[in-house]
């Protein structure tokens, strides 16, 4: 660990990834995300190795839900984005993750504990709009591993915000799925690219769990 001005900069993962200074970001692994995945299983397998070894170290959770506004709130941006995803008429869209639907819900697999946090969103970065950001200051963290779904449409988003609010993104590749295997190979790369973001494996991590637990 460097230290410069008082402040302590992490030079390696085990340093960035310390329980005592780190979270876990859950993105998005919702039912409904989970099933429009052909390797959803793949990924929901990754990420609960990952979660149980971010629970053994005592690193805390927060777990992110994507949320749809009735549509007569939804706007013209969520309006035209349901048109374009959905490929329908802004009479015929209808939102998929609506508070009470059945594919809003988190896999149950994840069994989210007490001491554990959901945060909704209607946004793509993790940030905007949500507690995240004031809850990960208010625990004296300084970086988050960020794993889940999808890796171009929510989670190369929130990797970008996280660096503008000077947070150290770690991003568990292997417990990302994308939704669109070239398009998640992309946002892969540019996050390496651009270098905001310490790149690494759900065992990589786990280990380095396992060894300050």
């Amino acid at each position: 660990m460097k230290r410069a001005y008082g402040i302590d900069i992490p030079e390696t993962l085990a340093e960035a990834a310390h329980p005592n200074s780190t979270a876990l970001i859950v993105y998005d692994m919702q039912v409904g995300i989970l099933r429009q995945l052909g390797h959803g299983d793949v990924v929901l397998a990754r990420v609960l190795e990952l979660l149980a070894a971010a629970r053994a170290a005592g690193v805390r959770v927060f777990f992110m839900r994507h949320m749809s506004l009735p549509k007569r709130l939804s706007g013209a941006f969520q309006l035209r984005q349901m048109t374009v995803w959905q490929k329908k008429s802004v009479e015929d869209v209808h939102p998929w993750f609506l508070r009470d639907s059945d594919g809003f819900a988190l896999a149950p697999e994840l069994d989210v504990r007490a001491d554990e946090a959901i945060f909704d969103k209607i946004t793509m970065s993790a940030f905007e709009g949500t507690p995240l950001g004031i809850a990960l200051r208010d625990c004296g963290l300084t970086s988050f591993v960020i794993c889940g779904v999808a890796t171009e449409i929510g989670i190369e988003p929130t990797v970008r915000q996280a660096a503008d609010l000077g947070f150290i993104p770690i991003v568990a590749s292997d417990a990302c799925g994308g939704g669109q295997p070239e398009a998640a190979e992309r946002a892969l790369a540019s996050m390496r690219f651009m270098g905001d973001a310490i790149m690494c494996t759900s065992t990589e991590l786990a280990k380095i769990w396992r060894d300050a637990a």
